[in-house]
């Protein structure tokens, strides 16, 4: 049963983030992502100046003269978000969780795919996957999806971006957008990556904490690790310490973004603290100066 809190919090997210597409977000949206597949249409016989390429030989040879092959551009696309659930991303040092923006940003694409008439779908994944909502249409439809990702409890705290990635591809079959909004604390997913982005259009929203990147100085601390459990003591004034904790969170966002790189996709970093609204149209409006 949904409870009045979470009623409020679904009708807030949706009043700030329908403001921030209808005033923002649709124009990049549809001149991004609207049109961009083809669909066949039918055949019809060659005229001076069609594309030689777009001959259908199978049945250009049936008739003895040539055929060529008519496509559309596809009214409707479907948009997939694929939105992580682990233990990590209960985490936020600021105003809001890393599952809270996650709500936000998917309302913001869910209310974007709704204004231009497209389904959207949600897979809510750990190391296993939670929930599978297929894609459709209307507003309670897309209400339903910011519920889901503000309020879901997971089974599990881990994170498996491959076994995600494998299922959404197993499960969409047709060419979909498909947005992976997580923070990334995974390794071994780069083949799958690679696999489902030349089939999809793939981009990762990478949320991120600065706490996360940068630990002040506050002498003995207790960690415990949001996935595993495991509890440490760290000396938070220890040099050692800080250096080797800035290093290895370099060195694991060099290896996140090499990854996207060497697979040729796209991703935008989110921040808690700050504001995501510069960052999706300053990532929008790239995707539109390429296209």
């Amino acid at each position: 049963m949904l409870t009045k809190e979470l009623l409020k919090q679904v009708k807030q997210i949706e009043i700030r983030t329908r403001g921030v597409v209808n005033e923002v977000f649709s124009g990049e949206y549809h001149s991004v992502f609207k049109g961009r597949g083809m669909e066949f249409s039918e055949v019809r016989e060659y005229q001076i100046g069609d594309d030689i390429r777009s001959i259908d030989w199978n049945v250009s040879a049936r008739f003895g003269h040539p055929f060529v092959k008519i496509f559309e551009e596809e009214r409707e696309l479907t948009v997939m978000l694929l939105v992580d659930m682990s233990g990590s991303l209960v985490f936020g040092s600021v105003d809001k969780t890393k599952q809270q923006i996650a709500a936000e940003l998917s309302a913001i694409l869910a209310f974007s795919a709704l204004k231009n008439n497209d389904k959207v779908g949600l897979i809510l994944f750990t190391d296993q996957i939670e929930k599978f909502i297929p894609p459709k249409k209307g507003k309670s439809h897309s209400l339903r999806i910011v519920r889901e990702v503000l309020s879901f409890e997971p089974q599990n705290n881990k994170t498996n971006l491959r076994a995600a990635l494998e299922y959404f591809n197993h499960t969409i079959k047709k060419r979909a957008i498909v947005f992976v909004i997580s923070d990334f604390f995974d390794t071994g997913y780069e083949k799958i990556l690679r696999i489902v982005g030349k089939k999809h259009d793939l981009i990762g929203i990478v949320l991120s904490d600065q706490r996360e990147k940068e630990i002040i100085k506050a002498g003995l601390i207790k960690f415990r690790d949001a996935e595993t459990g495991e509890v440490r003591y760290v000396d938070t004034e220890s040099k050692n310490f800080q250096i080797n904790f800035r290093d290895a969170q370099l060195k694991f966002n060099q290896y996140r973004k090499s990854i996207f790189v060497s697979s040729r996709l796209d991703s935008v970093e989110i921040e808690t603290g700050g504001s995501y609204v510069k960052p999706l149209v300053d990532f929008f409006k790239m995707r539109e100066r390429r296209w």
